[in-house]
């Protein structure tokens, strides 16, 4: 079983910034690939970006040149997605996934964490 904590979630005004942050524990020996999904009101889960354990990245084609992923030097089993020119359209409830690959989930996920983006 892997353990999933997010942080990092809250209101910003459209053009603000704001950092996201996952810790995996639990059989984290498992894990290859972490991502960060979203969800909006009345929309499906859809993936915004993730990252492989060794650093390959795959990005919505939302996401690409706003928004940056990364895994922490130092311990590997947490992830980090930089928001930054965030839009109304990014108000959604984030998601961490770990132990997919970095174009599908797996089924371990985070409790979500809400981010709204005011115009």
């Amino acid at each position: 079983q892997v353990q999933l904590v997010e942080s990092g979630g809250g209101l910003v005004q459209a053009g603000g910034s704001l950092r996201l942050s996952c810790v995996a524990s639990g059989s984290t020996f498992s894990i290859n690939a972490m991502g960060w999904y979203r969800r909006a009101p009345g929309k499906q889960r859809e993936l915004v970006a993730a990252i492989s354990s060794i650093g390959v990245t795959n990005y919505a084609d939302s996401a690409k040149g706003r928004f940056t992923i990364s895994r922490d030097n130092a311990n590997k089993n947490t992830v980090y997605l930089q928001m930054n020119m965030l839009k109304p359209e990014d108000t959604a409830v984030y998601y961490c996934n770990a132990g997919g690959s970095i174009y599908y989930s797996s089924r371990y996920w985070g409790q979500g964490t809400q981010v709204t983006v005011s115009s």
